[in-house]
């Protein structure tokens, strides 16, 4: 039997058309319809695709000498955690609608300090409208209502995240048939507008100081200048929002596929990487408020953000580099 055959019989026994197939394999019917005629023949992502599909191997898809596909089944382990198609699509799902509460949360921690920088430059210049403790007040007050807002959100979506925790650790699983090609089709349709997502993003973040630059050539006042600051901040948090949505669902495709840093010496390194984070941006922001509360300088302490963020990527590599040598 040649592979169109093979084609056409598992399409049939699975009960599909060839508009149904095609939706599948992200082709056109056409496609399909010049395999079964043995016009065409589909190319290797394609016939991975087909095997994994249908459920049978390479080997017989594409050895005309076997015959019986129940033979050439991919084995699989009973002990083996199984993910079905519509688990992997509620996974996908609630990811997908994780990444913009997790970009919407960052970014209000993001933009929390702006109402205090605001307030307490016009307390400065303007007495008369409001006085120094009233504005330190009230800007503190914004912004630990905005970190307050951000945390249940972070908290709520670990919550959702749970059922799914196995999928960032050594734990064995296997996709149920289908369930790979669909989500390695999800993953190429996607990769388009992960990339206007970064680029938006990228592009938000090199714009985000040019207001604060141009102020520096005329004279303006403080005013200016700090309200010039706080459109920077929207800015980068506009950006940081894109990249957290972008790679956000990106992740959740690679964990299901394990790729990327989710392969198993990946997983090694993330689990580090995770643990090391929580812990740096814990010290850093307790470093923060401890040096804030006691020097009551807020428009100085916030450098401790930036500079944190500088050598936050190199705490990063530093995990990879512990993570790979004890792998070893």
């Amino acid at each position: 039997m040649i592979l169109a055959d093979k084609i056409i019989k598992l399409r049939k026994k699975s009960g599909w058309s060839q508009e149904e197939l095609a939706e599948r394999m992200g082709v056109s019917r056409q496609a399909v319809s010049k395999w079964e005629s043995a016009h065409t023949i589909p190319d290797i992502d394609k016939i991975l695709m087909l095997s994994d599909l249908f459920g049978v191997s390479t080997d017989y898809l594409l050895k005309d000498s076997i015959d019986d596909e129940d033979s050439s089944i991919k084995e699989t382990k009973d002990d083996v955690r199984k993910i079905s198609i519509d688990e992997a699509n509620s996974y996908l799902a609630e990811r997908k609608r994780a990444s913009y509460r997790i970009g919407c949360a960052t970014f209000l921690c993001i933009i929390s300090p702006i109402a205090l920088f605001i307030l307490s430059v016009v307390a400065e210049h303007r007495p008369d409208i409001i006085s120094q403790n009233l504005a330190e007040a009230i800007g503190i007050g914004v912004l630990f209502a905005f970190i307050l807002a951000a945390v249940p959100i972070f908290i709520y979506c670990g919550y959702k995240n749970e059922p799914y925790v196995f999928l960032d650790k050594n734990v064995s699983f296997e996709l149920e048939r289908g369930v790979k090609s669909s989500v390695v089709l999800r993953r190429n349709q996607f990769t388009k507008l992960r990339a206007k997502l970064t680029m938006i993003g990228t592009s938000l973040c090199i714009v985000s100081p040019l207001p604060l630059i141009f102020t520096g050539f005329g004279q303006v006042n403080e005013i200016v200048e700090v309200c010039t600051f706080a459109v920077m901040l929207l800015l980068v948090g506009s950006g940081v929002i894109l990249f957290i949505v972008a790679e956000t669902q990106l992740e959740s495709m690679q964990r299901l596929l394990e790729e990327g840093n989710y392969t198993k010496k990946g997983k090694l390194c993330s689990g580090l990487k995770e643990t090391v984070g929580f812990c740096y941006f814990g010290i850093l922001t307790a470093i923060y408020l401890a040096w804030s509360f006691l020097s009551m300088k807020w428009h100085i302490s916030w450098i401790l953000f930036a500079v944190g963020a500088v050598l936050f990527p190199v705490a990063m590599k530093i995990c990879e580099h512990i993570a790979y040598k004890s792998e070893k």
